[in-house]
């Protein structure tokens, strides 16, 4: 696994070739994260950026910023030498890429394909191979972290490709990632971002038991956080989940929603099952996720999911 730090991130950039500068850029998928990754690689790259999202208000702004919209995602693939694709889904990936009129309908050789993305590792090998035959190159890259470190371009990318297409495309995801890490050939990048966000998960579903009984018992939810951020049970998800959305339950929309998160968590379930591993953790969180998405909580920030724990059993 290989990380970039900032000063060897900066080497690449000042290295890119007069022909990469030259090259133009695509962005499908204008959403939640998409159009504040798409508006610093606009910025940032030195690139021309062609866009396109199936929402009118999402081109708008982008037009609005001065910048180029396609007609169509169809068209972004035609004339972008390197496309990035930001979709909810590897379901919403499968229809754009295979579908009628799809991106491989539009493939030509010497192109680049960037997934940014949560999908399964499965499909993204799958799509490589098909994008391969006719000569482009595939690289998965899915993003972590939230919406915030979207717009502040702090997130955190795992990148499955091969060596030379990672050395090209780092110094582009390095326009809106504070840390990018080359896990291995394609599917790499898919298979460590989806057990990140089931060990979050699981860690969560401790933190809102926790807080659980500590509140049945007397004790505000405060003050065990605090005393376990000072000893053994601290961890990033105690710090950016359990003090920002446990404690004062505070679970907004248009961060990332329990519907996500499930989908997240239902990928690393599938990788448990190929593998033939009874991952008994996982399935408890998918669980809960579930049970919040039926009592309408899908839309709302995932560790909401404190609802369905906190609820009385007597």
């Amino acid at each position: 696994m290989r990380r970039q730090s900032a000063p060897h991130r900066q080497h690449l950039q000042a290295g890119v070739s007069a022909t990469m500068n030259e090259e133009t850029l695509g962005f499908i998928g204008l959403g939640v994260m998409g159009e504040p990754m798409s508006g610093h690689l606009a910025e940032k790259s030195g690139r021309p950026v062609l866009a396109f999202d199936l929402v009118p208000a999402a081109i708008q702004r982008w037009q609005d910023a001065g910048r180029k919209a396609a007609a169509s995602a169809a068209e972004v693939m035609t004339k972008a030498d390197i496309v990035f694709v930001s979709l909810p889904s590897g379901r919403h990936l499968e229809a754009l890429c295979r579908g009628e009129d799809g991106l491989l309908a539009h493939a030509a050789s010497g192109k680049v394909l960037v997934d940014l993305g949560t999908s399964p590792p499965s499909l993204s090998r799958a799509l490589a191979a098909e994008f391969g035959e006719k000569g482009v190159a595939y690289a998965d890259a899915p993003v972590a972290r939230t919406r915030k470190a979207a717009e502040e371009g702090n997130l955190a990318i795992t990148v499955g490709a091969t060596p030379e297409l990672f050395a090209r495309i780092e110094p582009l995801l390095s326009c809106f990632a504070s840390d990018v890490t080359h896990c291995g050939d394609v599917g790499s990048g898919q298979i460590v971002k989806i057990l990140n966000n089931m060990v979050v998960v699981g860690t969560v579903v401790a933190l809102c038991e926790a807080a659980s009984i500590a509140n049945a018992s007397g004790m505000e939810t405060q003050t065990l956080f605090e005393a376990f951020s000072k000893g053994s049970a601290d961890s990033f998800a105690l710090r950016a989940h359990g003090f920002n959305a446990v404690m004062p339950q505070s679970f907004p929309e248009r961060v990332f929603s329990t519907e996500y998160m499930l989908k997240d968590v239902s990928y690393a379930l599938e990788m448990g099952r190929e593998a033939g591993l009874a991952t008994k953790g996982a399935s408890l969180g998918a669980e809960l996720l579930g049970q919040a998405i039926d009592q309408g909580y899908g839309d709302q920030y995932w560790p909401v999911i404190l609802k369905i724990i906190g609820e009385r059993t007597s």
